[in-house]
């Protein structure tokens, strides 16, 4: 049961994100409409094959995987469900966990994540929403004070009183504006109090390299440096190369967190959008390289200028302020004169941090495996073609 809660896990979220992906998978299992046709199955006996109902889903999944050879080698059937090696190491490692702590540790660990995320995502929005009503607020007040100096130079009383009124009901709408700002402020306090506390619950929370990545917590090797987003190879990705100049594009969900890549000082960080970079940050490594991060959702208050940073240590959130069309973090150095991707510790941490999307990923090989078969197959009436379904030995 545990690979396939595993799988659930990761393709759908356990049903809470059923697509259409980009590639067209639908269901709790994400299976492709072609695939589903060959391998889908009436398993809750209602006369439908449906990838939408969670009991044919997973049958349909059992069943791929012990016709892929599950039952003797479920490394090789994972991998035959999704071809990537990453898939098949966070797949088994996440199975580990779910079978080595029980029922109960998989609930736990799924209702932390989504108290987690949901509290990311939060902050994200509670953030965008402050962000637009300050600059609706700082323009209404320029509009007022340029109309208060109008009327200062009015020379007839009829002008200055037309003027006076102007200004006025410029001036009823930037306090409306101003007490928006107070209300979204507090807002945000209330969204980054929640943060703070589903992370503490969560470092109470053992951590392995399945949990890690399940709470996108911030993945560091020996090479000194921590990769900048946290999320893993399913759901952050990057190319290599930039529209036009040096840079990473790191895609990754709106709100995915983000990290310190190494022990550094912030050389200079802005909380409200550039029209280019939007929300942003930069630092200097303890190497001496320096780095930019460019369209953040939200900028963590502690990351100001002159402050130390540790590696790992949270700075904000993924967004696309700016010039950006879809959430991701551009990464450059400073100055842009070779890409990232080609740092040696970029490069160490695909398959692990993040996948390739215009190259395959480097295999790192499986982190574990079935010790006993984990399918058989059982008569069963529900069977789409009668003649039987995947059931579990265990």
């Amino acid at each position: 049961w545990e690979v396939l809660a595993s799988i659930n896990k990761v393709e759908s979220n356990f049903g809470r994100n059923m697509g259409p992906s980009s590639a067209g998978a639908v269901g709790w299992m994400q299976f492709m409409p072609s695939t589903w046709d060959r391998w889908g199955l009436d398993a809750s006996g209602d006369g439908v094959a449906d990838p939408w109902n969670p009991q044919d889903a997973i049958y349909a999944a059992s069943r791929y995987l012990a016709a892929s050879g599950g039952a003797q080698d479920i490394s090789r059937a994972v991998l035959s469900y999704n071809h990537a090696q990453w898939y098949v190491d966070e797949v088994l490692q996440l199975a580990h966990t779910f079978g080595s702590g029980g029922l109960d540790t998989t609930f736990k660990l799924d209702r932390l994540q989504v108290s987690l995320d949901g509290a990311r995502k939060q902050v994200a929005q509670a953030n965008r929403e402050l962000v637009a009503a300050l600059q609706a607020q700082r323009v209404l007040s320029k509009q007022e004070r340029f109309r208060r100096a109008r009327v200062d130079g009015a020379r007839l009383l009829s002008e200055r009183l037309e003027l006076e009124k102007t200004a006025t009901q410029v001036g009823v709408r930037e306090h409306a504006a101003e007490v928006k700002v107070s209300r979204l402020r507090a807002a945000l306090q209330r969204a980054t109090d929640t943060l703070a506390r589903a992370s503490t619950q969560v470092q109470s929370t053992e951590t392995t390299p399945a949990t890690g990545s399940l709470f996108a917590s911030a993945v560091s090797n020996d090479s000194g440096y921590v990769f900048p987003v946290g999320g893993g190879p399913s759901v952050v990705s990057v190319s290599h190369h930039h529209h036009d100049y040096p840079a990473a594009d790191i895609a990754a969900p709106e709100g995915s967190p983000l990290y310190a890549l190494a022990d550094s000082v912030v050389l200079r960080a802005w909380a409200q959008p550039d029209p280019a970079c939007g929300i942003g940050l930069s630092l200097r490594a303890s190497d001496g390289q320096e780095w930019t991060y460019c369209h953040l959702s939200y900028l963590d208050p502690a990351v100001v200028q002159g402050a130390v940073l540790n590696a790992g240590q949270p700075v904000g959130l993924v967004g696309h302020t700016g010039d950006a069309t879809g959430p991701h973090l551009h990464l450059q150095i400073d100055p842009a004169t070779h890409y990232p991707q080609v740092e040696p510790w970029f490069e160490r941490f695909a398959g692990t941090a993040f996948r390739w999307q215009d190259a395959p990923t480097p295999q790192l090989g499986a982190t574990a495996s079935a010790s006993v078969p984990v399918f058989a197959k059982g008569p069963t009436a529900n069977a789409a073609s009668g003649s039987g379904v995947i059931r579990f030995t265990r």
